[in-house]
């Protein structure tokens, strides 16, 4: 069969019998991938795409890692599954090797599938840990789409599962950006978020909240970076109400901000984590939550009511462990500080030349481009929740044209490449999205 007849067939079976996520089914026109290497992807055709968006930030080590690749055979050689009562040496293996990269004061993991039922556990967690019902969680977030991960998100995904599941209540990101206020300092600002935080838990009744639950770093809807002491200040209100801290990291962890985990840049102690993502990057899907030895000890004596049946699936540790020890072997936190500086300095650049350009925010190799239509007031390129010109996605087309992959989110285009992106692809490939930017600034 020629290329041109597998690349069709691959589009029919696509189109004709999958559903594909987040997308009116109409129209759809996915590119069917051949072979994938690093942080490129090539088509039937020979076009060379490079991932600019780690798939869904994701892919950290990039596409054909062997050292993952041989794990996962090596495992399959012993068995493929266990269930999680028996013991599995990839499964105690990876525990340790997690609770070891975490704070002090973390001591065991339960392993999920993936993201959001890794957040629905943590939430579970702590609701029964602290025998409270109420869960704050932020506006601007995403923490999955089922049903008790999507009530947890803030964002717009969460209004197909409306009324969701009772307790769960919205605060305010410390968004400085868009909020546009008057403060001096950052640690002015925090002050402020944080006191109108407080204020919430207060009115909402600190004895009935369970947990605080954030993206460390929020991802998807912008890669807002909390202003200098913020995370300190909701950790402080946390211990003074006996709230768990929950830090979701299930995009911004291992390694992507430049430290393994993101609450490791501002100084602080979650009492929960939730991961993913990275911990395996995909090559097995694969989740957990960490929760601090205190919560560890609780459940010696009190049953833990959390189960999944692939929970701690022995390919998807095997995966992981190799994962972590190639992170290690490769000193990937260096080079995410090396490609994360050119990084900046690409978008810095961008800001300075581009009119719809109203902000850049970063850190390591983990970046957002914020469009606007006035960059005196602010006013976003699209309106939230809403596109109906399909702006955005005109945009995030023209970079595919050019092999620059990703994707945007509200006026946000994101940009999260694979942790092993060097300084010269960087700047290679974000010539193509300065070229796009000409046309966005056509818009405004």
């Amino acid at each position: 069969m020629s290329t041109e007849n597998i690349s069709e067939k691959i589009k029919h079976g696509h189109r004709t019998y999958n559903l594909q996520s987040w997308s009116k089914q109409k129209g759809l026109d996915p590119i069917p991938i051949a072979k994938a290497e690093g942080i490129y992807m090539w088509d039937f055709d020979g076009n060379r795409y490079t991932d600019m968006s780690s798939q869904l930030v994701n892919l950290n080590v990039g596409h054909g890692n062997r050292d993952i690749i041989d794990a996962i055979k090596e495992q399959a050689e012993k068995y493929c599954y266990l269930s999680p009562g028996y013991g599995s040496e990839p499964r105690g293996e990876l525990a340790k090797m997690i609770i070891e990269l975490m704070p002090d004061n973390m001591g065991k993991v339960f392993f999920t599938n993936g993201g959001a039922d890794a957040n629905e556990n943590a939430v579970k967690i702590a609701r029964m840990f602290t025998g409270r019902p109420k869960v704050l969680s932020r506006y601007r977030s995403y923490h999955g789409s089922t049903f008790g991960a999507g009530s947890l998100t803030g964002e717009p995904r969460r209004q197909p599962l409306e009324p969701g599941v009772p307790g769960f209540v919205k605060f305010f990101d410390p968004y400085m950006y868009r909020d546009n206020l008057p403060f001096k300092t950052e640690e002015e600002a925090s002050a402020f978020y944080v006191r109108r935080l407080r204020e919430q838990v207060i009115y909402e009744g600190a004895e009935n909240i369970a947990a605080i639950v954030m993206e460390t770093i929020t991802g998807s809807n912008g890669v807002i970076i909390p202003p200098k002491g913020y995370l300190a200040g909701v950790r402080a209100i946390c211990d003074e109400f006996g709230i768990m801290m929950i830090c979701d990291e299930v995009m911004a962890g291992f390694g992507r901000t430049g430290k393994m985990f993101a609450f490791e840049n501002f100084d602080v102690k979650p009492d929960i984590v939730s991961f993913a993502k990275g911990v395996t990057c995909g090559y097995v899907q694969l989740g957990g939550v960490a929760v601090s030895r205190k919560i560890a000890e609780y459940f010696d004596d009190h049953l833990l009511s959390c189960g999944l049946t692939y929970s701690g699936h022995p390919l998807a540790c095997a995966a992981g462990v190799a994962c972590l020890n190639f992170y290690k072997k490769a000193d990937i936190l260096k080079n995410v500080n090396t490609s994360g500086a050119e990084l900046g300095k690409c978008l810095e650049e961008m800001k300075a030349k581009h009119k719809s350009v109203g902000d850049v925010r970063y850190i390591g190799l983990f970046s957002a481009v914020e469009l606007v239509k006035d960059r005196e007031t602010r006013e976003p390129l699209v309106p939230y929740g809403k596109d109906p010109e399909g702006i955005m996605g005109k945009l995030i087309g023209a970079l595919k044209k050019k092999g620059f992959m990703t994707y945007s989110h509200e006026n946000m285009i994101l940009i999260s490449p694979p942790l092993i992106i060097t300084p010269e692809q960087v700047r290679e490939e974000m010539v193509k999205l300065d070229e796009v930017l000409d046309e966005a600034d056509k818009l405004v």
